[in-house]
């Protein structure tokens, strides 16, 4: 993972918890860098490493920790850095999770070596509509479910986002359905 997405990983922790338990955190996950450089490239385990020190020395679970990152990953690190593609994707929740393939799109063009989700929509109604996360990395779909939740904080829209279906469970790729 690009180190945009530790620098936010830690952005997190220090602005609710504080800079000591940030060190603590690195220190658990066995994270020797000082500065992480937003487009430098990272193994996806020290990412992984980081959620899990982070659930040990906060005392939550991984899941709790990967919502609440989610929240923060759509409402700061994306609004400060990518604040005109995003708004550019729809005035509203609805539209915004139509488009979101064409978002990643877009951010791929920033970042030449990212391997991105991919999102597609099913069942779209008034008010709700199916989304379908595919990804070469497991165990996000909690991590997705802060970002519906961040997105309709984004859009002022109270939702709901429960998966339907899961990789943990066997299917291919994860199923939310997303209500507001």
């Amino acid at each position: 993972m690009y180190g945009l997405v530790n620098k936010a990983v830690e952005e997190l922790v220090v602005s609710n918890f504080g800079e000591e338990k940030w060190e603590l955190i690195k220190e658990k996950a066995g994270v020797t860098e000082d500065v992480f450089i937003s487009n430098q490239s990272y193994p996806d385990a020290m990412t992984y490493q980081l959620v899990g020190a982070a659930s040990e020395v906060l005392g939550m679970s991984a899941e709790d920790i990967l919502i609440a990152f989610g929240e923060h990953w759509v409402l700061n690190t994306a609004m400060k850095g990518y604040g005109a593609m995003m708004t550019s994707c729809g005035s509203n929740l609805h539209e915004f999770l139509v488009n979101l393939p064409n978002f990643h799109t877009r951010v791929a063009m920033i970042y030449p070596n990212l391997q991105p989700p991919r999102f597609s929509c099913s069942d779209v109604e008034a008010n709700s509509l199916k989304l379908h996360y595919f990804s070469h990395r497991a165990g996000l779909k909690h991590f997705v479910v802060g970002l519906v939740r961040g997105l309709g904080k984004l859009f002022e829209t109270p939702c709901e986002c429960q998966c339907l279906e899961s990789r943990d469970d066997g299917a291919d790729h994860d199923v939310f359905l997303v209500s507001w």
